[in-house]
This record gives structure tokens, C-alpha cells and sequence, in this order.
């Protein structure tokens, strides 16, 4: 069994073919999907997409959306997560976190829309799904705040040290298909020296495709496009069990059991 712990499968890219991207994720023995939302505007997909498929999801405003979220969408996030907090398929409150990589972002906005969000997870009992890039100090100094709440570092890639300050507070770290590029050195050394208890995989699908569905940029601008999907998942495994010296097995089951540690309502869902 195998959980991608981040999927976007509401994204418009796979509009034209959404039942065949479900249908190869089962039989590559995908047998969950995280749908984190990123703006009030899709609460309704995750959640009804999750519904429709035995799937999860996540309710929560991303960074790179706050600055064209309206001022009430925190209200609207509060009354969504009340509305739903018995729903079982909500396993989380994300996609939050900071982005401090895309210029032109408002950091101001960014941490008044986090900080709310971290005390809304806290109040309703939910993990947390993070945002971070090039921001994982600003995260940690969020978290000092609300002690208590984890989750998932979605997309990690800053040092060991803010690694191991996640894990300390009880994080579980996604690696995706950024891993499965030779030149990404940073991200399999932490995959290989990391707690076992630590890992998480994902897809982030349609984003971050791994090596094999890459393209560059002067293909992409000659049409040619590249789109990640769940059901690459366990292709992208096999790299963690190279740098682990894991079977595929065991890379399931650890993974799989570490995410449903991180988002306990997981385990009912799947029996882990």
C-alpha cells in the first residue's frame, strides 16, 4: 500500500482525464490520496473529490494565494473547518505555510494568514500540511507559538539542522519527485540520513514531476508538457529505497505508517 500524502488531483490539468489518472494510481497500489486545498475557492473540490473516491483531504489557504484571498477567507476557512470537523476524510488543515522564494509576495500577509491558520488547526485538533521554500526558519519561529501542532513539511529541501527542528517538534517530511534527480544532492542526503520515522512520500501532482517526466524549458515552450500523477508513486519510491538500501516493501510500509502517525485520521480510513 502506498499514500501520496500531497496530490492536487482537483488541478485543471487533469480536467480532461481525472477517472484514468484515479484509475492508474489503483493499480499502482496507490490506496490514498492527501488533496490538500489552496484557496476558499476549492474547499468544495478537495472535498467532494475525496468523497467520490475514498480519498482525504485538507482545508487551508496557500501562501502563494494570500495576496488574492479576500480578508474574511480566514472566516470562511474557520466556518468550513467547523462545518466539516466531524467529517472523517478531513485529515488536515493545509496547505499553509510561508513562501519566501516567488518575489512580490506580501511576507506581512503571508505570516498574519499562517499564524491564523496554525490557531485554527489547534483549535479544531488537526495536523498541519506545510508551504515551505526558502522559509523553514520563519515556519519554525510560527510553530514556537503553538506548541503541540505537526504534521507534514511538504516539498522539504533546506538544511539538516531545520530538518531535524521539524522532526523534533514531531514533523514528518515529504520527498517527491525532486528526489529522483542526480543533481538533487541535498534532498537524498536527507532522505538517507533522516529518522526512518521521518519520511513521508508524495507527489504533488501535477507539480514537481520526477526525473523521467521532466522537460526543459525550451521543450515546455515548444508545447511539450510534462505532468506528474499519483500513480508514479512508487517509481518515485524505489529512489528512497535505493538511498535507504530499503526493499519496496519496506519503503511502503514505513511510509505508509508514517503518514498515518502524522495524520492520525488516516488510520481509520485504511486500518494502519
Amino acid at each position: 500500500m502506498w499514500i501520496d500524502t500531497h496530490c492536487h488531483l482537483d488541478a485543471a490539468e487533469f480536467d480532461p482525464d481525472r477517472e484514468a489518472v484515479l484509475a492508474r494510481a489503483r493499480e499502482a497500489r496507490v490506496s490514498m490520496q492527501v488533496l490538500p486545498a489552496v484557496e476558499v475557492a476549492n474547499f468544495d473540490a478537495v472535498r467532494t473529490l475525496a468523497h467520490q473516491h475514498g480519498l482525504s483531504y485538507a482545508l487551508g489557504i496557500h501562501p502563494m494565494y494570500v495576496d488574492r484571498a479576500a480578508d474574511d477567507d480566514l472566516d470562511r476557512l474557520t466556518d468550513a473547518l467547523a462545518k466539516h470537523q466531524d467529517d472523517p476524510r478531513l485529515v488536515a488543515v493545509g496547505e499553509i505555510g510561508l513562501d519566501h522564494f516567488v518575489p512580490d509576495l506580501d511576507r506581512a500577509r503571508q505570516e498574519r494568514f499562517y499564524l491564523a491558520q496554525l490557531k485554527l488547526a489547534r483549535r479544531f485538533g488537526l495536523p498541519v500540511l506545510l508551504h515551505v521554500r526558502r522559509s523553514a526558519d520563519a515556519l519554525l519561529k510560527g510553530l514556537r507559538r503553538f506548541e503541540g501542532i505537526a504534521g507534514i513539511v511538504h516539498a522539504f529541501n533546506g538544511s539538516a539542522q531545520q530538518a531535524h527542528a521539524f522532526v523534533r517538534r514531531g514533523f514528518v517530511l515529504g520527498f517527491g519527485g525532486a528526489m529522483t534527480f542526480d543533481r538533487s544532492l541535498n534532498i537524498q542526503a536527507l532522505a538517507a540520513e533522516l529518522p526512518a520515522h521521518a519520511l513521508v512520500l508524495e507527489t504533488d501532482a501535477p507539480d514537481i514531476p520526477p526525473q523521467w517526466l521532466y522537460r526543459t524549458a525550451a521543450q515546455r515552450a515548444a508545447g511539450d508538457r510534462s505532468r506528474n500523477e499519483p500513480g508514479e508513486l512508487p517509481r518515485i519510491a524505489r529512489t528512497l529505497a535505493g538511498l535507504r538500501e530499503w526493499t519496496l516493501a519496506e519503503t511502503a510500509l514505513i511510509t505508509s505508517t508514517n503518514a498515518c502517525t502524522a495524520l492520525p485520521r488516516l488510520k481509520p480510513l485504511l486500518g494502519c
